[in-house]
């Protein structure tokens, strides 16, 4: 066993990590200017909402081309570390919105 294989793991899960959280940040961004527009009564529509949201997600898809790109050696050979990438994404997100429910909660 080689230092590489024992490192690309980890860096695959912080990878997504990084990814999922951005990605959260940005959803969290667009639903702060929802709710400003909406108690400022300039949301006219559920169509004012729309407009950046595939431009989110295309952002999201760009970084993990990006990362499959930089990073080849996530994705060869069949192992463990594109499902670390994924996750890591599902993680981060998730962290994102486990955040927000607590705060609305509260």
């Amino acid at each position: 066993m080689n230092a590489s294989s024992l490192l690309i793991p980890p860096m695959a899960a912080t990878a997504g990590l990084a990814i999922g959280f951005a990605f959260g940040a940005l959803q969290q961004a667009a639903i702060r200017r929802h709710e400003k527009l909406q108690s400022e009564g300039r949301f006219r529509s559920g169509w004012s909402a729309t407009p950046g949201s595939f431009r989110r997600v295309a952002y999201l898809m760009v970084a993990l081309a990006l990362v499959q790109l930089v990073f080849p050696a996530f994705f060869a050979g069949g192992g463990v570390s594109e499902w670390l990438v994924s996750a890591g994404v599902v993680g981060g997100y998730g962290w994102t919105l486990y955040r927000q429910m607590r705060l609305r909660k509260a």
